[in-house]
């Protein structure tokens, strides 16, 4: 059986790459791809600050994020949901870490 060659896929102009999930966790490691916006939104900038404290800055390759793919796609539908009410009503939130998210190292 051939060997699957890993092919960089060179991510658009505003869009970044990150890695999230664990060795652990069924399917291991998933690569996503999301727009830059998200590393000013306060969720997103609290998981940044955790994957400092359990990385460093230097990494090779996509960002790495210490959270499971779950809390991930919750963390992902949070910042889109919130996204889509604030263009929808044009009001002003204000930034809760959801109690059921958590950020442990993988």
């Amino acid at each position: 059986m051939q060997e699957e060659k890993k092919v960089k896929v060179k991510v658009k102009k505003g869009w970044l790459a990150v890695r999230v999930g664990s060795e652990d966790e069924d399917g291991g490691f998933q690569r996503f791809v999301i727009p830059i916006s998200y590393l000013y939104h306060p969720l997103f900038n609290q998981l940044l600050e955790t994957a400092h404290e359990v990385y460093g800055y230097h990494t090779n390759g996509p960002l790495r994020l210490p959270c499971s793919v779950d809390d991930f796609l919750h963390l992902r539908w949070q910042i889109e949901k919130e996204a889509t009410n604030y263009h929808r009503h044009h009001h002003h939130y204000h930034y809760h870490l959801p109690s059921s998210l958590s950020f442990n190292s993988c």
